[in-house]
């Protein structure tokens, strides 16, 4: 077989065109810092790329889920503690009743007053929002329990008798696969409880002082009105401790799963810088070797 002038070329020029295109292709993953960058360079990394990709993003979306419940238990256990603090004056200004022989009008006055700012300031932890949502309302989270005008709207709901109304129902939020945590505190029916003791409390010091306050009662309403303040406490002080337990494993999934995408789509620097050179160097041989093999020209032959 002849070997002509233009095979020698055209091989030279095709083998040339091959070591351009992968110094090319080393070159774009170093600057890249991706062994791919299009679906046609290798599909199956592509498609796990995007599997790893899409469960990072879950796992993103969760932690973001999660912040979310952390800002509902926080803040209802703020309000509770608020509660908490009003109850332990109240007693303490019942208890103060209790101890005194003789109130005079103004020391009644007085109480009465304090009384009913204490009830004022309950209806207003009540109505605590995070964001645009009311924490103790329910899944009527549009609606708070107390009106502008103190009336308690857990006493206008119309669901049956005896069923579980919208303001006791629980709002869960999802933050792992298949795992929900409830981010609400049911505690409309703790606030009616301590509403209705400072108004009947008021009331009766409206009417006959001495005759009709039942001091002793009053404390021991609110030592359970407290207690079950507290009951609410603990249950919130357990769903954020699991929670806690959330964010630490969600923590673990993050780093795994972006582990796993980083060893199927991130370039090896090192290799990738070594390949480089190597294919420069031969490169360069195949530009030395093939000026040698077309030197001769028509020129040369003429001489």
């Amino acid at each position: 077989m002849r070997v002509t002038q233009s095979m020698l070329s055209s091989n030279m020029l095709r083998n040339l065109t091959n070591s351009y295109t992968k110094m090319g292709k080393l070159q774009e993953q170093i600057n890249t810092g991706k062994l791919v960058n299009r679906p046609s360079d290798n599909p199956i990394v592509v498609m796990k790329g995007m599997g790893y990709r899409m469960q990072v993003d879950r796992v993103d979306q969760y932690q973001t889920n999660l912040g979310e419940v952390n800002n509902w238990l926080d803040s209802s256990d703020d309000a509770l503690d608020g509660v908490g603090a009003v109850l332990q004056r109240a007693k303490y200004l019942v208890t103060n009743g209790a101890n005194t022989g003789t109130m005079t009008p103004d020391d009644r006055d007085k109480l009465k007053i304090e009384l009913e700012q204490l009830r004022s300031q309950v209806q207003d932890l009540a109505n605590t929002k995070v964001g645009d949502k009311h924490l103790f309302s329910g899944t009527k989270t549009d609606t708070p329990l107390y009106g502008e005008n103190g009336y308690p709207a857990l006493s206008t709901d119309t669901d049956p008798a005896g069923a579980i109304t919208s303001f006791e129902k629980d709002i869960e939020i999802e933050v792992f696969d298949g795992v929900s945590l409830r981010v609400n505190t049911t505690a409309g029916k703790t606030f009616k409880e301590i509403d209705q003791l400072f108004d009947g409390l008021t009331k009766k010091i409206d009417e006959a002082f001495e005759d009709n306050v039942d001091f002793g009662k009053a404390i021991t309403d609110i030592d359970n009105l407290m207690d079950s303040v507290l009951t609410h406490r603990a249950d919130i002080g357990a769903r954020t401790n699991r929670a806690e337990l959330m964010h630490n494993r969600l923590e673990m999934q993050e780093g795994a799963a972006k582990k796993q995408k980083s060893e199927n789509e991130d370039v090896d620097y090192e290799k990738a810088i070594t390949e480089m050179i190597t294919q420069e160097s031969i490169h360069r041989a195949a530009l030395s070797v093939g000026a040698r093999i077309i030197q001769p020209s028509l020129v040369d032959f003429l001489r």
